[in-house]
């Protein structure tokens, strides 16, 4: 059984259609990557995917592991075990980092979490990460550069282990040494369990190292094209120009 479904999708955002009949099927395990020109309709999808209530289903469905999410909020699909990392994550005044991850750790399972346990798992990720420690006692995103917003997105994906991670754009703005160390968190990722990725990207950087099982291109709200890996040296060479017409 796929773990993510999504069949003919469409969407508005203040009753505009953004994407139309959108066909998706994502297994366990596997790494999807989306791609398309700036405005395509790929965060869309995202947001859409994570239950943002700003953005409207007009038709389809949408069902994760097994369950139909249509109506559900995003805090039951987080718990179900899906995670959106953010193109722009937002800061969190008040609440550390550590503090944040555990919380959600802690809806996540409902059960009590083990600071000791905790702690070392959250070091070990970090170092991972090349993040100074001390930023664990920060709060959330509250005068981190943008590289380390980004780090702190994977280092919450790390730690808590979805079923299925969405990234979107996380190698945006980001120096080639800040996309490695990145990079290099989405593999532990994959390598850690059975989780599934969803990449949502216009650039190809982040993917050099990563296994990638499928791409989708996306063009003006609408899947034009799915292939295999092989699909991303073909937009390396020509660009989405080919797709648009």
């Amino acid at each position: 059984m796929a773990l993510l479904e999504v069949r003919d999708l469409s969407v508005a955002v203040d009753e505009k259609q953004i994407l139309h009949h959108i066909d998706l099927t994502v297994g366990a395990g596997e790494t999807h990557v989306l791609m398309g020109p700036n405005g395509a309709g790929k965060s869309t999808l995202g947001y859409t995917l994570m239950g943002n209530p700003g953005y409207a289903l007009t038709d389809g469905t949408i069902t994760f592991d097994g369950q139909v999410l249509n109506d559900l909020s995003a805090d039951k699909r987080a718990k179900a075990g899906m995670f959106l990392s953010f193109q722009n994550p937002i800061e969190v005044p008040g609440v550390s980092l550590s503090s944040f991850i555990r919380n959600a750790l802690h809806e996540q399972t409902g059960q009590p979490v083990k600071l000791f346990s905790f702690q070392k798992k959250l070091a070990a990720a970090m170092e991972l990460l090349s993040m100074d420690e001390t930023y664990a006692d920060r709060d959330l995103n509250v005068g981190f550069s943008g590289g380390e917003k980004k780090k702190a997105e994977i280092l919450q994906m790390l730690l808590l282990q979805p079923k299925l991670a969405i990234l979107d754009e996380t190698d945006s703005g980001l120096d080639v040494d800040a996309v490695r160390t990145v990079s290099q968190g989405v593999q532990a990722y994959q390598e850690s369990k059975n989780g599934a990725l969803l990449i949502i990207t216009h650039s190809t950087r982040i993917l050099e190292a990563l296994h990638v099982d499928t791409v989708h291109v996306m063009v003006k709200g609408h899947i034009v094209m799915t292939g295999d890996a092989s699909l991303i040296d073909e937009i390396n060479a020509h660009g989405f120009e080919q797709f648009e017409a």
